[in-house]
């Protein structure tokens, strides 16, 4: 019988490892220290709750982030779960600042979510549950944190070796096909993160297949509607150009071959995308193909929300906390039954 060929080694629990250094997202936590460090003598870093952290990545995120000094770990689970956890990391579990809860992820995700209501912390990071267990109880009108007229989404922040400074890309994880009022607000919500992060009037490219309007093609035409609702002044002070073609978003080059005159082209600090299938193939070539690391939130509730994979680096954990820091607590008001 004849063997298949070896393949390359699988990754175990991190991401592939690059050889780039990444300098962006390590000034996004150098930022994040920085702010911690300069905070009122009597305040202590940003609160942050790990919810149901059962496995030896959430456990070594939250030594990152205390060792670091730009957040303090709250460990919201059950005590067991969490010994286990510890040990398999090599950690003391007794370092850290323990809510217990019931051994089961719902307990620990319930308890996390009204910690972030009541106050105690400023920022949610998802431990070892389920992805819909954790983000069900954090949007839950119970909750108490969903915005006011906001849908929740999800933005990432790139360092892409071949990109000149930080790319955001939205939404890669949260909206699976969303129609035009859900881009509204993807496109919104990814916009006040990159203004909280320095850059006052970010430039956006809204991502399809082609560049022109048609009718065909539904991504196009809502590229159309966005980028008239920023001329109508709906986005505040921002640039939204589209439909662009990725390479011609991505690459001044590209786009002037192809006859497009453009302030966004080459130099975006948003690609918006056109669904969740082209964004979470697009965010995976960049980490996978084109050695980028990335930080990312959820968007959309009075905390930002850290959506970690167990794929993801420490870095990328790391980097993911820096974010939620200098984002900070959403005071837009909370949503009412």
């Amino acid at each position: 019988m004849q063997r298949a060929a070896p393949g390359p080694p699988a990754a175990t629990g991190a991401a592939l490892e690059t050889g780039y250094a990444h300098p962006r997202l390590r000034e996004l936590i150098e930022r994040a220290r920085a702010k911690t460090a300069g905070a009122a003598p009597s305040a202590a870093p940003t609160p942050i709750a790990i919810a149901h952290p059962g496995d030896l990545h959430a456990l070594r995120a939250a030594a990152a982030m205390a060792d670091e000094g730009i957040a303090r770990p709250l460990l919201v689970g059950g005590r067991e779960l969490i010994a286990r956890a510890a040990a398999a990391a090599g950690l003391d579990a007794g370092r850290f600042e323990i809510v217990e809860t019931a051994e089961d992820a719902n307990s620990a995700a319930a308890r996390a979510v009204a910690l972030a209501r009541e106050g105690v912390v400023q920022a949610l990071m998802k431990g070892s549950l389920h992805t819909d267990e954790y983000l069900g109880a954090i949007v839950h009108r119970s909750a108490g944190l969903r915005l006011r007229d906001t849908r929740i989404s999800h933005s990432f922040v790139f360092d892409l070796p071949r990109y000149h400074k930080l790319l955001s890309l939205a939404d890669c994880v949260v909206n699976v096909m969303p129609k035009p009022r859900a881009k509204h607000h993807i496109l919104g919500n990814a916009v006040r993160l990159l203004r909280t992060l320095g850059v006052p009037e970010p430039k956006v490219a809204v991502v399809a297949a082609v560049e022109t309007v048609t009718e065909a093609i539904q991504a196009t035409v809502d590229a159309r509607t966005l980028v008239e609702s920023a001329l109508n002044g709906q986005f505040g002070a921002v640039q939204v150009e589209g439909p662009f073609g990725f390479d011609n978003a991505f690459s001044a080059e590209a786009a002037r071959i192809k006859g497009l005159k453009s302030l966004v082209a080459g130099d975006a600090d948003l690609m918006l995308m056109p669904d969740l299938n082209a964004g979470n193939m697009l965010y995976k070539s960049f980490v996978y193909v084109g050695g980028a690391e990335c930080a990312g939130l959820v968007l959309g509730v009075q905390v930002p929300v850290i959506l970690t994979s167990r794929a993801d680096s420490q870095l990328a954990r790391l980097a993911s906390v820096a974010l939620a820091v200098l984002a900070g607590r959403d005071e837009r008001g909370a949503e009412r039954d």
